[in-house]
């Protein structure tokens, strides 16, 4: 797979840049954080444990997380993924994906019989939260995210007499509030820090009593993984991001490399979708991955670049991350019953 060096947070001593860069051979720039985060990482080993626990078939409703090659792993493992809850055989059990449902996707679980175990980030359950509280107090909540994603759709459900979806900077000219001085925003957990925060300034303008909400909503994930992005990106030739294109996160992590400088970024699901014409004239590969990609496909990436000459590797750190989130409680519940009956024994 080549040399790798851990430069931390680059500094010019330790990283080359622009034409010194170019000079010194084909690199590869590997952003560090990357790939999964606490949440993904706690959804998917819930689908693993359920599976053990109770055997296939586990129901999950919709993508547990937005990867086509973690879906089509966990599918050959007995997890059968439906978009309804009305696909569910009564009685089954069904988990909820990582990005959350609306409090009617629960109740539609209740009336078909099913067992639900709900893996829902627990940085998103806080915008739910959030949300739920904002709605009590009258608020008007401007929910700043894209138009029918998962998260967006779970969130809106919690009050959705009192939210307005922004869908980006430009769609503030069209948002109504009733009372200027009762309105709060809140945000998708995976977007662009950057344009988030233009949308923000444009609600401002326009609301100047908008309050934010108690926290940042956008995922520390999502933000490690495009600061390590703007690191590289004005010293990458190209830069590749490994993710589906379903993949909020990823997606956004292409827009983060382009605006950073970087002259060319693609979104491949894995190394075979990369088009080899892309590395024509190009010295230096900027490569991350979305924080829903489990690190062998970036392996698979970096086994690629080194057997077209990229074989120094280059670690671009921006944070190190030790966040780490407890099973769904429904899965801890029974995993310790399960443990003090084998105790028992």
């Amino acid at each position: 797979m080549g040399r790798m060096t851990d430069t931390s947070r680059p500094s010019p001593a330790a990283t080359p840049s622009g034409d010194a860069a170019r000079r010194a051979g084909k690199r590869v720039l590997l952003a560090a954080p990357r790939g999964y985060c606490a949440g993904v990482d706690r959804a998917v080993i819930a689908v693993e444990k359920a599976l053990e626990q109770y055997g296939a078939p586990i129901y999950v409703r919709h993508e547990i997380v937005h990867n086509k090659y973690v879906v089509r792993t966990l599918e050959k493992k007995g997890a059968i993924f439906v978009e309804e809850t009305a696909e569910v055989p009564e009685g089954s059990i069904v988990m909820f994906s990582a990005h959350g449902v609306a409090p009617v996707v629960h109740e539609e679980a209740a009336r078909r019989n099913l067992a639900t175990i709900d893996a829902t980030c627990p940085l998103v359950t806080k915008v739910h939260k959030e949300a739920v509280r904002f709605a009590s107090e009258d608020y008007d909540i401007l929910l700043i995210g894209h138009d029918g994603h998962e998260e967006v759709i779970g969130t809106s459900g919690e009050a959705p007499d009192h939210i307005t979806l922004v869908d980006g900077p430009d769609d503030v000219a069209n948002v109504t509030v009733r009372d200027e001085s009762k309105i709060v925003w809140l945000s998708q957990t995976t977007l662009s820090v950057d344009e988030t925060m233009e949308t923000v300034d444009r609600l401002k303008e326009k609301f100047p009593l908008l309050i934010s909400p108690p926290s940042d909503d956008i995922c520390y994930a999502t933000q490690n993984r495009q600061i390590a992005v703007k690191q590289m990106g004005a010293d990458a030739d190209l830069v590749i991001v490994v993710g589906s294109k379903n993949s909020s996160n990823s997606v956004r992590l292409v827009e983060v490399a382009l605006g950073a400088g970087a002259r060319a970024s693609y979104l491949v699901d894995a190394a075979d979708e990369i088009d080899e014409a892309w590395l024509d004239g190009v010295e230096t590969v900027g490569l991350t991955s979305g924080a829903s990609v489990p690190e062998v496909l970036v392996e698979g990436v970096l086994e690629y670049l080194s057997e077209r000459g990229f074989e120094d590797v280059e670690v671009v750190k921006a944070a190190e991350e030790s966040i780490v989130f407890s099973l769904p409680k429904e899965l801890r519940r029974d995993l310790r019953a399960e443990a003090a009956a084998l105790t028992a024994k």
